[in-house]
């Protein structure tokens, strides 16, 4: 079944997420012109954790408007000190984004994050990459386990998905570029990764490998959108001399 306007409950609801839909969604259609592939496996209903690729400064609006297309909410993980920044704060609060706390032990933050998200059947969207690619070439590079953590917590199905295009309208680091506009970009969303295996497990060895099997998902997803191969090994920050914070 394809995902509509119509299936989903949280956009059969009044909320802010109208509001802010009926704003940016035709800004958007103005600079970007976004094809959704397999829609139908985005869950219509329910938690779930969706896992993006990431190349461009401005390709998280690329997915929100994307995921509010596709039926869902778009709540992302944030640091949790934005959550104490007047104004910013309480918008973060009042569209259900997620708190990430960086003082609490990851599989406690985890479980509990899991647990709201299961009781309010929200969806949620975290980069597994944590930043901005550092591959040369955009691939997707080494993953981190938030993604996977937050899966396995509370079981809750783990959607990778690609995107490309983007980085047409900003390039990484780059500014953004309005012309021409309506810049073709693509979004396809996998199959959930399969962790029944792992279900239960919260060990070091688990988590990687659950990692794993996402960033391979999220690669083989890109390489299609791209008809390329991407490299055999996926790169690694620390292996180059790069922090993986801040530009290049």
């Amino acid at each position: 079944m394809t995902v509509g306007a119509s299936s989903s409950p949280e956009k059969s609801r009044p909320s802010i997420f109208w509001l802010l839909a009926a704003i940016v969604v035709p800004l958007v259609g103005i600079v970007a012109r976004i094809d959704i592939r397999d829609r139908e496996k985005l869950p219509s209903d329910g938690a779930f954790v969706l896992a993006p690729n990431h190349h461009s400064e401005i390709d998280p609006l690329i997915v929100a408007v994307a995921t509010w297309r596709m039926g869902r909410a778009p709540r992302f993980l944030a640091k949790e000190s934005l959550f104490r920044v007047p104004v910013l704060g309480a918008a973060l609060r009042a569209t259900g984004m997620v708190p990430v706390a960086r003082s609490r032990g990851a599989a406690a933050q985890a479980l509990a994050q899991a647990k709201e998200l299961a009781a309010k059947r929200n969806g949620v969207i975290v980069y597994p990459e944590g930043t901005l690619t550092r591959d040369p070439a955009l691939w997707p590079m080494r993953g981190k386990s938030g993604a996977v953590r937050l899966a396995l917590a509370g079981d809750l199905p783990l959607i990778p998905m690609a995107q490309w295009g983007a980085q047409a309208l900003m390039p990484r680091y780059g500014k953004l570029s309005l012309f021409p506009p309506r810049k073709p970009m693509t979004v396809v969303v996998g199959d959930a990764v399969d962790l029944s295996d792992l279900r239960g497990r919260t060990d070091q060895a688990a988590i990687s490998e659950g990692t794993e099997r996402l960033m391979a998902a999220i690669t083989g997803l890109l390489e299609q959108l791209r008809g390329e191969t991407a490299p055999p090994e996926r790169w690694d920050p620390s292996q180059h001399g790069q922090t993986e914070t801040g530009k290049l």
